[in-house]
């Protein structure tokens, strides 16, 4: 059990929070999604992953979501914070009102409550996208990777700072809409790659990935990938760059 520190502040007694959670088990055909309050006393420099690790330890402990590093770095806690898509590990409940309401992000499986199976979602883009080098022969074992010029190699790991967490998904409206949508996740993705020199694939193939309605040309520029991603990243630029490149070819 995580140990939960109580301290005051300096002008009063510490807030109580209304903590809104909206819960379902899909797994349970008797379960019905409903809102369920959660009252707790704030504790200094309490994050939402802190509050309902509280909850779960002490008021309801079959409440479920999910967590691993607890440093914004693995993307499990996403979640809906207020409506708005975020990290509960990075969200600190002084940022918030005295009724916070928390949802399971849209689009993905339903695990329970919190949780969802956005594992999957990004294996099955990851393959149809398939982000992978694609080389001509597979590299020796003792072989030197070739050199990359310092600044290439920071444009590519700027781009690979993306943790998966889902959340430019859930605030994406074209996903919303569109199925099979790649979003700015698969966008970023296919980005990367072409930046690469050690993958041998054509614009073209890119082209055939990406180059429809549910890749690049499905975006809205809604910029709500871009506004909620919490590395973030520069995905609207990216996507912009990639919707100017693939245009072009489709006009030869």
């Amino acid at each position: 059990m995580i140990p939960f520190f109580k301290k005051s502040p300096a002008n009063g007694q510490p807030r109580r929070l209304t903590v809104r959670i909206l819960r379902h088990n899909p797994a349970d055909p008797s379960s019905v999604p409903h809102l369920q309050d959660f009252a707790i006393e704030e504790a200094e420099g309490m994050t939402l992953f802190i509050a309902l690790n509280e909850i779960r330890a002490t008021q309801d402990n079959s409440l479920q979501f999910d967590f691993v590093c607890r440093a914004g770095i693995c993307g499990s806690c996403a979640m809906l914070i207020d409506g708005r898509p975020g990290l509960a590990c990075r969200t600190l409940t002084r940022d918030l009102g005295d009724t916070i309401t928390l949802a399971p992000l849209p689009v993905f499986e339903l695990i329970g409550d919190l949780s969802v199976n956005t594992g999957k979602w990004m294996r099955g883009t990851s393959e149809r996208l398939q982000t992978w080098i694609h080389a001509n022969s597979a590299p020796k074992l003792d072989a030197l990777e070739e050199r990359m010029e310092p600044a290439l190699a920071e444009e590519i790991y700027e781009l690979d700072r993306c943790i998966e967490c889902g959340c430019c998904i859930a605030g994406c409206g074209t996903a919303q809409m569109r199925e099979h949508f790649v979003g700015a996740i698969g966008l970023n993705k296919i980005g990367r790659f072409r930046l690469d020199p050690r993958d041998t694939r054509s614009d073209e193939d890119f082209y055939e990935l990406i180059g429809d309605d549910d890749g690049v040309f499905g975006c809205m520029s809604l910029v709500g990938c871009h506004d909620v991603c919490p590395k973030q990243l520069p995905l609207q630029t990216q996507i912009a760059f990639l919707r100017r490149k693939m245009a072009l070819m489709g006009l030869r």
